[in-house]
């Protein structure tokens, strides 16, 4: 029976041309976080099972992680996410490194989920975090680095949200607002997490379940599904919209605003379906109707470094996964016309592959990348290769070209033809390019 071809199920095969696309990403992604002073790390695919069961919410840990038993009997997780590794790490070094502290990784994540759009077992997700900021600088920082990210792919305002909400916010809403208990409030969380992927009736019943008949007698339903409905904060109860986490949303998005960054708003459905975040949280949402889902996220977790037994560190960071930025930017016509690294196809005529090395070497050493032909065939088969291979532009090399040391290049999008040294020729492919 012949071997399938077929990658594992929610994993996806990198052709050239579909790795130029991650490349190209990660490139911009890499640039606007370089920009502000963030310094790439990264850390070992498997991880002890324990520091994603600390705090990770339990969905992923207990149906999403891929879990195994090594050789020494280690339990170990192929990591779902960053944030436990990253904080690890910083804990690992907490009094040498300097703070604030700005990282960002691009790294290659697992989670055992039902593939669909936008979502698939293997992705890459850029995470980005800076750590020992406790005041609002920190979200509002971040909050400007994923604005100049979509700016920095083109993208117009119109063409996504940021969305912004507060545990602490709804930490109060729950807890004491409505008197619920920490059980409660805690299935309540994740009911309010799929708000938007459920029917407004099923999340209704969910509640219901949820609740005691004493929090049902006081109407405490209504209630939620009331402050649920706010549009802003000013819609909110005068209790709630009094609070110290109401005044701290306010707070960043008038800074948003002042930056010209004015399509964030308010959303009290905005949970994030961590256990560790601690204060504001956000997505970004495409406004594409082919895909009106949210793409990245993050929050406030102050509390995930002191886990690992040192003094914690108030921590701000967010996710970019690369299936729903490929998704938003192919959606929107946003990836330009990615070309093929190789800038010259050195097509051989007869065998003098040795004696054309030093011509090749040459054109290499003034920065063209060159792929030679060492098939034999034709001259026209050659040629037809590097057009099949999106390379723009052939080198011809015969006994007559290293005679001369005149060579001919050819642009297979105009068929010009041009003549001459090896740097008359390194001219016309960097004009170009």
């Amino acid at each position: 029976m012949a071997l399938s071809t077929q990658p594992y199920k929610g994993a996806r095969d990198f052709y050239p041309e579909d790795k130029r696309i991650q490349k190209y990403m990660f490139g911009v992604l890499r640039n606007v976080a370089e920009s502000y002073g963030y310094s790439e790390y990264d850390a070992p695919i498997l991880e002890s099972f324990e520091i994603f069961a600390a705090k990770t919410g339990q969905e992923i840990v207990d149906e999403q992680t891929y879990v195994f038993e090594d050789r020494g009997g280690r339990k170990v997780v192929v990591r779902p996410e960053m944030t436990p590794t990253v904080s690890r790490m910083v804990a690992a070094k907490r009094q040498e490194l300097a703070y604030p502290l700005r990282w960002y990784s691009i790294p290659n994540l697992w989670r055992y989920e039902r593939p669909q759009r936008g979502r698939l077992r293997e992705h890459w997700q850029l995470n980005v975090d800076i750590f020992g900021v406790d005041n609002l600088q920190a979200e509002i920082e971040l909050l400007s680095i994923i604005d100049d990210m979509f700016k920095a792919f083109g993208a117009k305002p119109n063409m996504y949200d940021i969305r912004i909400n507060s545990r602490k916010l709804i930490n109060y809403i729950l807890g004491e607002y409505l008197s619920l208990s920490e059980k409660e409030s805690h299935d309540i969380c994740k009911l309010i997490d799929k708000i938007h992927k459920i029917s407004r009736s099923k999340f209704i019943s969910g509640v219901d379940a949820v609740l005691s008949s004493k929090h049902k007698e006081n109407q405490v339903n209504e209630k939620l599904l009331s402050i649920l409905d706010a549009k802003s904060i000013t819609d909110l109860p005068a209790d709630i919209a009094s609070h110290s986490a109401a005044t701290e949303l306010k707070q960043v998005l008038d800074a948003l605003e002042n930056k010209g960054i004015n399509n964030a708003t308010f959303d009290i459905t905005i949970m994030r379906g961590f256990d560790y975040y601690t204060g504001i949280v956000f997505e970004a949402v495409d406004k594409h109707p082919d895909n009106n889902r949210s793409m990245l996220g993050g929050g406030r977790y102050d509390g995930l470094v002191g886990l690992f037994g040192v003094a914690s560190v108030p921590t701000v960071g967010f996710g970019w996964g690369d299936v729903t930025l490929e998704n938003f930017l192919k959606l929107h016509h946003l990836i330009p016309d990615l070309k093929n690294e190789t800038n010259l196809y050195a097509c051989l005529i007869g065998d003098i592959a040795e004696k054309a090395d030093s011509a090749i070497s040459e054109f290499r050493k003034f920065g063209i990348n060159v792929a030679v032909d060492y098939s034999g065939k034709k001259l026209g088969d050659q040629i037809k290769n590097a057009n099949k291979n999106g390379v723009g532009h052939v080198l011809i090399i015969g006994d007559d070209e290293l005679q001369s040391k005149k060579y001919k290049i050819k642009n297979l999008a105009t068929g010009k033809e041009t003549s001459g040294s090896v740097k008359d020729l390194v001219k016309v492919v960097n004009a170009s390019n």
